[in-house]
Formats: C-alpha cells, structure tokens, sequence
C-alpha cells in the first residue's frame, strides 16, 4: 500500500494537482481499541545509595565514567537518543526503528491540561496548497513529535526528489536544531514558531528576537541578503523623533546572522507580516487531520504491531484515492466548459 500511495503522489503531481512549495508537518493521537496492559504494582525493594563524595570527580574517575555514559548513550534505540543520531541515517533506516506498539501518551489540551490516552501517533506530511498527503508514519503513543519530523523530511527528498520544498511549517513542539539542519539539506527553510523551554529572553531583543532601541522600541524586519545569510532589521518609525537620534546613540540598521541561531532566525524574520502569511498555510494539515478521523476511520484502528500499521495506511490511501478522483473529476469538468 505504501508503494501505491507513493506512485499515486507521483502520478498527482504529473498531472499538477500538487504544488509542493510549502508544505507542514503535525501530528495526531489515534486512539487503540486494544485491550489496555493493566499497570502493576511492583514491590518496592529498599537500595543501598552509596555514599557520594562532594566536590568534583577525580581526572581518571571522570573518564571513567564518561566512557560509561557514552557506551549507554551508543546503545540505546535509536528513538530513545537524542534527535540528531537521526542525521546521518537514511529513511529506511530510521523507519525499521519506529516503535508502532500501542502504548500511553500524553498531550496538553487547549485549556493547559495533560490528557492521556492508550493507543498511536500519526504523523503527517501534507503539501499545504493541495492538502495532499506526501508522506505518512505510524508509531507509538509516547514517541516525542520532533523525532518523526525528520524520517518525514527525508521520506520525502528520497521518495519523492521532484518535490522542492521552499518551506516546511511545523508547529513549536519541533523546535529542534536538527530539524531546521535537516529541512536545509534538501533545500528547505524550517518555519517553527519558538519553543522557549526555560530559556531567558535577552533584554535587549523582543519576542521575535527583532532589536530594540534604547527606549524599547522594536527595529523592523527589512529584507534578507542571500550571499551573506543576513537577516537586516532598520529602525522603527518611533525613532524619527527620539533625541538620542540627533547624538547618533541609535544605531540606524541591524544586520544578524541566521546562521548564528536558527531557531531564533528565520527567514522570513519571526515576526514580520511574510512569515505570518506563510505560517498560517499550516492549518492544512490540521483539516487533514480531521478529514481523516471523521470520514476516514482513522480513529478506529482494532489492531496492535503490523496490522495497526496497514489499517493506517488504508486511511491515508483512500483518502489519497478520493482526492486524486474529485481532483480529476473538476479537471475533465473544466475543460469540457471551455
């Protein structure tokens, strides 16, 4: 089914039904009708903690342990590392190694609170123009959404190569380096809004990490120079009359790496009205979705393992069907009118 989902993405874009100039990523918790493992309660055991000595580690101590904690990182599955051990590895690799045994998660609903449930995550890859699906992943319920972003981007560059992305939107549970690494390898610009996580703001920039004057005015996102990867911010239109202007303490433009910080320097800039405009395209993948859940039987998936992975893949592939008929369906509609 997945080779005929592929070949049907093909055959969509031949016959130009997919842009493929911006696309999103997200995903969505599906629900397991398994039977749920009951929770055991194991018998606590009382342990001995060794006695710890303050201070620092002698040298040879150190490299002791050192070299224990990076034979435990080496061995762990590939899911459970940290996202970038998924850079250099191929798209069949990485999937081999998707966890897909139904197991509890957690998300935050829209009022703050956690909510758990029993069951998957399907991650989808949508062409935000068409809301065609590209590319679709199964995996456990407790797989963290940002180490599935980057099998998605490299299904697609592999599968899919006459797809050029010139953005990818995901939304700020992805905001990861590795991402934007990976979505710049095959020509795309990551478009993540800013995920703080504990991270201090610094005084002198403000939300969107744009300047600001000496009396807190925020300097404007002007253009973007290409040859040397610069962001340039000039100054806001409050400034035409501050006082510190006529002792030239205000400094007229602000030219900022994006390679300096990715996650903070995007391109467009964060904040300004184009970024704006690309990033609300990323609702499409939210309708999908939807579309699925509700006419698709994509919250009714009865199986564990393999099977609940090809109960999956009917939902995306109909879905795919139905849109690629009704798509060439107006097409004939079209030209029979002319």
């Amino acid at each position: 089914m997945e080779k005929i989902q592929n070949e049907l993405v093909s055959q969509a874009f031949q016959e130009g039904f997919i842009d493929g100039d911006v696309i999103a990523i997200d995903a969505t918790h599906i629900e397991a009708r398994d039977r749920k493992p009951e929770r055991k309660k194991e018998e606590e055991v009382p342990v001995k903690q060794s006695s710890k000595k303050r201070g620092r580690k002698p040298k040879a101590e150190r490299e002791k342990w050192l070299k224990e904690q990076q034979e435990l990182e080496e061995n762990r599955p590939l899911f459970e590392k940290k996202i970038e051990a998924q850079l250099p590895l191929d798209f069949k690799t990485i999937e081999q190694q998707i966890p897909q045994d139904p197991h509890w998660g957690i998300k935050k609903n829209s009022e703050g609170k956690n909510v758990f449930w029993f069951g998957f995550k399907g991650h989808l890859l949508v062409d935000c123009k068409s809301q065609y699906i590209l590319k679709s992943l199964l995996s456990s319920g407790n797989v963290n959404d940002g180490k599935m972003a980057i099998p998605l981007l490299k299904a697609l560059h592999e599968l899919h190569p006459q797809l050029k992305p010139s953005y990818s939107l995901l939304d700020a549970g992805y905001d990861y380096s590795p991402i934007y690494q990976q979505a710049k390898s095959i020509g795309s610009r990551a478009l993540i809004d800013y995920n703080p996580r504990n991270e201090q703001l610094p005084e002198d920039k403000d939300k969107y990490f744009c300047p600001k004057c000496q009396e807190g005015h925020s300097y404007q996102y002007d253009s973007y120079d290409s040859q040397y990867d610069t962001l340039k911010y000039t100054q806001p239109k409050e400034c035409k009359e501050c006082p510190l202007k006529e002792n030239n303490q205000c400094q007229k433009v602000f030219k900022v790496k994006v390679s300096s910080d990715p996650r903070k320097y995007t391109v467009p800039a964060k904040g300004s009205g184009r970024y704006f405009e690309l990033y609300k395209q990323r609702t499409a993948v939210e309708r999908v979705n939807a579309y699925l859940k509700e006419y698709f039987q994509l919250n009714n998936i009865r199986h564990r393992g393999n099977v609940a992975k090809v109960d999956f893949e009917f939902s995306i592939l109909t879905y795919t069907l139905c849109k690629l008929a009704v798509d060439r369906l107006n097409k004939f509609k079209r030209i029979a009118a002319a």
